[in-house]
């Protein structure tokens, strides 16, 4: 659990820098939280189809990659207007 978090910490500022844009959540908290999602859907995607066993979490590189699909659904949903944009106030 704990490695899950901190991989996520990573995964979710790699994401930021990689995928900048408009709609992208600000603060430092907001990074956080979408990098553990990222970690947490990699590390579930990765023990659904058997490529990592039960006790096993996901590295950086999917962790990043299942943080960029977390911040690619937050850019579909704030352009959407489903979610509102905390950055445009």
């Amino acid at each position: 659990m704990l490695h899950i978090l901190l991989v996520g910490l990573v995964a979710g500022i790699l994401a930021r820098i990689i995928s900048p844009g408009p709609n992208n959540p600000s603060g430092f908290i907001l990074t956080v939280v979408l990098g553990i999602a990222g970690a947490f859907l990699a590390t579930f995607v990765g023990q659904a189809i058997g490529h990592y066993s039960l006790d096993e979490g996901a590295g950086y590189i999917t962790a990043t990659i299942g943080a960029l699909v977390v911040l690619f659904i937050w850019n579909r949903l704030v352009a959407s207007r489903v979610i509102p944009d905390p950055g445009n106030k």
